[in-house]
């Protein structure tokens, strides 16, 4: 049954509506768009409806039954529905429904405004908090970083400092005693 309203109620008039915007017969173009217009009014009710009628027996059928009838060239039931309903009910609250429209719009957009602020405020604080968290987290682990190498710079510094650095470190002001004195040594050996 769904498959059937999908079809007849929703593609078949799609494609109509198409051929008769391509073709631009206001007649059929306006058929078209009352029959849209009642086929929205119909589903929105039709959510409604299916929450306390769906027991009733032939429920669907008579839906379908709708439908066809909505659609039917010799019973044109949207187009009556339109003239006789809808059209005379719209115009005589189009003024109230324009205020409300524009209401809702305005409320809409100063919630959408308000949500907005909120959530980039709630998206700031966040991230201000992950970065000090982070930036803690980063500092204190370079800080067991460095911790951890001076402590083994310091506990093996005679294994991991290679001796000739530690020659030339301490053997720059001893040098030129060491050099005189070996100088000495052998030049007076050599004598």
């Amino acid at each position: 049954l769904l498959f059937c309203r999908l079809i007849f109620g929703t593609l078949y008039p799609a494609y109509y509506s198409y051929k008769a915007v391509k073709s631009k017969d206001i007649k059929e173009y306006v058929k078209w768009m009352m029959y849209w217009i009642i086929f929205a009014l119909f589903t929105t009710a039709e959510t409604f409806t299916d929450i306390f009628l769906c027991w009733f027996p032939f429920y669907y059928e008579l839906k379908i039954a709708f439908v066809a009838w909505l659609l039917s060239p010799y019973t044109k039931g949207s187009s009556l529905l339109y003239r006789k309903f809808v059209h005379p009910t719209l115009s005589s609250k189009e003024k109230e429904i324009d205020d409300c429209l524009v209401q809702a719009k305005d409320r809409s957009y100063d919630a959408l405004v308000h949500f907005g602020k909120r959530g980039l405020n709630v998206a700031a604080t966040a991230a201000v908090m992950a970065a000090s968290k982070g930036q803690g987290a980063l500092s204190e682990r370079l800080r067991s970083f460095s911790m951890q190498d001076l402590s083994t710079i310091r506990g093996d510094s005679s294994s991991t400092v290679p001796p000739s650095v530690t020659v030339r470190t301490s053997s720059k002001q001893s040098q030129p005693k060491t050099s005189r004195s070996t100088s000495e040594g052998t030049g007076s050996s050599g004598k």
